[in-house]
């Protein structure tokens, strides 16, 4: 078994080592997840996957009756105690009562280090993917199969075997969760509007302000998170609005834009290249931002719903998540350029800077909560620049 921060992995071995069973998942932890470039999982993954509460009854079945093995099993065990009695179950786990990989290494590996990196190199094996719980477990059971041939049979902790068997596992149900997996190196999330369904009959005049209001918030940085791209999908959907009326809101949201672009009768290569990228996130194409400037300029265009929204002297900024440079920098930065630093986010708070939009930081949550606009720090540097001018 393995546990890097944010997911979980059980490998099933029979009793000559070879691999019967795998199973793996990202688990939410309903927080913040730390660094990303240490465990290489975003926000938005975890944000979608069960929590371990969800989770446990399945992984009581995974682990009921088999000896629970894992390189350094005192963190593994200790930290699936924990868990389960977060959720009052008192499960028959011990971080001395199982088999540990790196403990075992001094008698079948002496020479190795106590690193499962170490281990395996001094087994002869490959290198394996670090901080994967998946890649983890398989290079763990390929440890413990590879003492299992040198131990001979029957294997020294026989004893160990017979007491996991004999272990009173509490009654849990399993609930019918699907496991999450890690995306793939290059995936690519779908547009959130093909999440939309086509609802017959569609309306002649789709009312979408509350949509609108929220497409205003989300494209405030040019970028649609995947935490905004689910809060517009499920906004549409309590509005009854098909993909055919969100598609006539977005072009009618274009078509402002391409308006205020227009009011000068100039429009700069800058302003063409913003409509381009809204026009991209909106699932449009650059056609369609022709039509919208040819409409813009033939037409009066009203604009309810164009996004004046500016930073201002004395607003309330709030960063959140670990930030390259510190976030004291940062905070110094903004009350330099004349802006109130907040160490919470409440009604009042204008920004909330998160080094990962999909943030599960509690400020985060507040943010969300009380329709705060969340935005990646390049973009809060770009309206820093425009307070600044």
């Amino acid at each position: 078994m393995a546990r890097p921060r944010g997911r979980v992995a059980v490998i099933h071995l029979d009793d000559a080592g070879q691999l019967t069973h795998e199973w793996c998942s990202l688990v939410n932890p309903d927080r913040d997840l730390g660094p990303q470039l240490i465990h290489g999982i975003s926000a938005a993954e975890a944000r979608r996957a069960p929590q371990f509460s969800r989770l446990a009854g399945h992984l009581a079945g995974l682990l009921r009756g088999r000896v629970l093995v894992a390189h350094n099993l005192h963190f593994d065990a200790a930290f699936l105690l924990a868990e389960y009695r977060r959720l009052q179950i008192e499960p028959p786990i011990s971080p001395g009562e199982g088999l540990c990989t790196m403990r075992l290494a001094a008698h079948f590996l002496p020479s190795a280090g106590r690193s499962l990196h170490d281990c395996c190199r001094a087994a002869g094996m490959p290198p394996h993917q670090a901080h994967s719980a998946l890649h983890d477990a398989r290079a763990a059971a390929q440890l413990l199969a590879r003492y299992l041939r040198d131990a001979g049979t029957p294997p020294p902790w026989t004893s160990v075997i017979d007491a996991a068997a004999a272990a009173p596992w509490p009654p849990l149900a399993a609930e019918a969760v699907v496991p999450v997996p890690r995306r793939e190196l290059g995936h690519r999330e779908e547009h959130f509007l093909a999440r939309l369904v086509d609802r017959l009959p569609r309306l002649r005049e789709p009312q979408g302000d509350a949509y609108l209001d929220l497409l205003d918030r989300a494209l405030l940085d040019r970028h649609i998170s995947d935490s905004e791209a689910d809060a517009l999908v499920a906004t549409a959907e309590d509005l009854g609005l098909a993909r055919v009326d969100v598609d006539h809101l977005h072009r009618t949201y274009l078509a402002s834009l391409a308006a205020v672009a227009l009011e000068d009768n100039v429009l700069t290569s800058a302003e063409r290249h913003d409509l381009d990228q809204v026009a991209s996130l909106l699932g449009l194409q650059v056609s369609d931002v022709d039509h919208a400037l040819k409409t813009a300029r033939d037409a009066d265009v009203a604009r309810p719903h164009t996004n004046g929204w500016r930073l201002q002297p004395g607003d309330v900024v709030v960063f959140t998540g670990a930030m390259e440079p510190a976030r004291s920098f940062w905070e110094e930065d903004a009350r330099t350029a004349g802006l109130q630093v907040g160490d919470n986010v409440t009604k009042k708070t204008r920004l909330l800077v998160a080094a990962d939009p999909d943030s599960m930081s509690g400020k985060a949550k507040k943010a969300r909560q009380y329709a705060v606009p969340v935005v990646h720090p390049i973009a809060y540097q770009r309206m820093l620049a425009d307070l600044n001018r």
